[in-house]
């Protein structure tokens, strides 16, 4: 078992066993299921903002959100290898998921989503959140694919009415079979 050792903890490099639900219940294609296998009771899709102010109150929305669903369990945060953003352990052996794009999982929480990545000019998202989250319980799946400009979000009913009423995030309720492009974006 592979362990990483950062900022004073310690916790297990992930592998494909970790994250095999989510590539057997995932297919490209641009329902949510791209995205989210469909084993939630609900799904929505959180808009992007392009850095600045409103990128730490959507990272903080976001964590808080969670935070509150999984307070008492460790979670595994995904860390997109795009050769732009900043995968945090760069010599961590990574898991394949999607289209066959590279990720460095690491089992950590909330403090360090908020903390181990570098955002700001030169990431591609400026955000400092990982772009696959998920708990040990697997009760809620959070993913941004490499090249869209929204997050989509498994959980809970309840979860998800949250990230639909805060004021701070720009989401919108998607069903299974929808198409999960919010209006006026693209997918690519």
């Amino acid at each position: 078992m592979v362990r990483w050792a950062k900022d004073g903890g310690t916790g297990r490099v992930g592998t494909d066993a970790e994250v095999a639900w989510i590539a057997d219940g995932t297919s490209i294609g641009r329902t949510i299921t791209a995205a989210i296998p469909p084993v939630f009771e609900a799904y929505a899709t959180v808009l992007l903002p392009y850095g600045g102010a409103g990128q730490d109150e959507h990272d903080r929305a976001m964590l808080a959100l969670l935070s509150e669903q999984s307070a008492d369990q460790r979670w595994w945060l995904g860390y997109l290898h795009t050769g732009a953003d900043d995968i945090v352990f760069p010599d961590a052996p990574k898991v394949t998921l999607y289209a066959d794009w590279p990720y460095v999982l690491v089992e950590a929480g909330p403090e360090q989503a908020a903390t181990w990545r570098r955002g700001g000019p030169g990431s591609f998202w400026q955000g400092v959140l990982p772009n696959l989250m998920f708990p040990a319980d697997r009760s809620w799946l959070v993913s941004t694919l490499w090249d869209d400009d929204w997050t989509c979000v498994g959980g809970p009913a309840g979860l998800v009415e949250g990230f639909l009423r805060h004021p701070a995030l720009r989401a919108r309720r998607v069903a299974l079979g929808d198409d999960a492009t919010p209006p006026g974006h693209q997918a690519l």
